[in-house]
């Protein structure tokens, strides 16, 4: 029986982070991420598509950031607090940054 997508989506996503994949039997949700790393917590969700303002809202932090710049896209709930709100980057980016890999204490 072949492996199902997403169980590889998440094995390629921890191995690009330096972690391992967590196995789903045993486990509710929220008691452990899909990807056991020691400084982050990775939930991967994978789908066909992301929604097309996603895609728009990345192209358009891309096409302006400089060469020094981390582009990213930060979702704001309306009526909710600032600091709540979501950052969303390319997986690359974030892996070339190393910005996960420092000190995070």
């Amino acid at each position: 029986m072949s492996d199902k997508h997403w169980k590889t989506c998440e094995r390629r996503i921890a191995k690009l982070l330096g972690g391992r994949r967590v196995l789903v039997s045993g486990r509710a949700r929220g008691d452990a991420p899909d990807i056991a790393h020691e400084h982050l917590a990775v939930e991967v969700k994978d789908r066909a598509s992301p929604p097309k303002w996603l895609r728009e809202a990345m192209q358009q932090a891309e096409a302006s950031a400089t060469a020094d710049q981390l582009p990213i896209v930060v979702l704001h709930q309306a009526g909710q607090r600032y600091d709540e709100s979501y950052v969303m980057l390319r997986l690359g980016a974030f892996v070339a940054s190393g910005i996960w890999r420092k000190d995070m204490g």
